[in-house]
């Protein structure tokens, strides 16, 4: 893109009414990248992180006089950091690296010149103490938002990477790494980070959508559960591991893209909420049918069906009473969550115990395992009422 047409995406048509204050905030975008990124442009992913906090783009006939948002096209931003700046009227975005200006919120009434100026200033990568950004606030991502991500469970500074062909490979990992939650399981934590980012990347670049995965993962989810029930545990457990995996990827995918959706959101929370308590009772099943039964199947059943559900209610009671997830209280909390009784902690226990042809001793871990859960929840709660009593909880990331 030329500077004319650059300069001409900044302009506004003429001076902003006093009638303009209370307009929408539109944006108009600098200059793009020359790599793509996730297989699109740096501007379109832009354009869906700006229509996520319910920014439009201005077109060159709109008219002038609302607040205005300038961001250059050729940086990679944190969707909470542009939610931020639609906020932040007044405010001039910083890269850390160097404070250099990159995004400008300018408010209602700036006038047409004024807006270019800052233009042209943010594309030759002019200092804050630049005469064009006289007025503004200038604040870097770490300054603007939260290291506490509430969402996503985890520490961490919004991101505001430049990309070239030099940085991809390093700013799609960061992005990547942003859109992990911090607080899991330590399969999703630890063995699945490497190959999910390649598989994303490439669903990415063959234009493969989140819930497509999704709807991959719960054929896999039904087909464990038949293998499982008739005793044939090696398909079941290959199925069953695949399924993990493309959760994993389903939701980074969706993330990364800023192409998650509600009905893409609850679809997959559904099936991750609803199908592991079933796989167990289709194992205990699949023990019995082997000949290979647990020595009270039918207690069995109950506690690990039982203190699934329990665990889960637990931790909306916890959510209800102290505002924040139980595993995100105290590092320890933390810690327990990668090793808690959830599918995949469970599917580790049952795994080792096919190679040595035990499928029984497996889920008798599994239930063990589960029921100790429960009571370790229970224990936290109860810690968490008396720890009240001396003021409101606040989770140690939040620290």
């Amino acid at each position: 893109m030329g500077e004319n047409q650059r300069h001409a995406d900044a302009t506004i048509a003429a001076e902003a009414p006093a009638a303009n204050a209370g307009a929408p905030v539109t944006a108009r975008l600098l200059g793009e990248a020359s790599t793509p990124i996730w297989s699109m442009s740096s501007s379109e992913l832009l354009r869906r992180a700006l229509s996520r906090a319910g920014v439009a783009e201005a077109g060159p006939q709109d008219p002038a006089g609302g607040p205005l948002l300038l961001m250059r096209a050729d940086h990679v931003y944190d969707a909470s950091l542009v939610a931020q700046m639609a906020k932040a009227t007044g405010t001039l975005l910083l890269r850390p690296e160097d404070r250099r200006p990159v995004a400008a919120h300018l408010p209602a009434g700036t006038g047409a010149a004024r807006a270019e100026a800052v233009a042209r200033a943010l594309l030759a990568g002019a200092p804050a103490r630049d005469p064009a950004f006289d007025g503004l606030s200038a604040a870097a991502p770490g300054e603007m938002v939260g290291a506490y991500d509430k969402a996503l469970r985890k520490r961490g500074a919004p991101y505001l990477l430049e990309l070239t062909p030099e940085s991809r490979r390093a700013v799609e990992w960061r992005m990547f790494g942003g859109a992990y939650k911090g607080v899991t399981d330590l399969v999703t934590k630890y063995a699945w980070p490497h190959p999910a980012f390649h598989v994303v990347r490439a669903c990415a670049a063959l234009g493969i959508t989140p819930n497509q995965v999704t709807a991959l993962s719960l054929i896999l989810v039904f087909a464990a559960l038949y293998w499982f029930w008739q005793g044939n545990f090696w398909p079941g457990l290959a199925a069953a591991w695949v399924m993990t995996f493309l959760d994993t990827v389903d939701g980074k995918l969706a993330r990364v893209t800023l192409t998650s959706t509600k009905f893409g959101n609850l679809f997959d929370h559904l099936i991750d909420l609803i199908h592991p308590p079933f796989w167990w009772l289709a194992w205990i099943a699949g023990c019995t049918a082997i000949g290979m039964p647990l020595p009270d199947p039918w207690l069995a059943g109950v506690i690990v069906f039982g203190g699934y559900v329990l665990q889960r209610v637990q931790e909306g009671i916890f959510i209800r009473a102290f505002g924040m997830h139980i595993h995100v209280w105290r590092r320890f909390d933390s810690f327990f969550r990668l090793i808690i009784a959830r599918r995949n902690p469970n599917l580790l226990l049952l795994t080792p115990a096919m190679l040595i042809g035990r499928p029984d001793l497996g889920m008798m871990a599994v239930v063990i395992w589960t029921a100790l859960g429960c009571v370790e929840q229970l224990v936290v709660t109860v810690q968490a009422m008396l720890a009240r009593r001396r003021g409101p909880l606040r989770s140690w990331l939040d620290a």
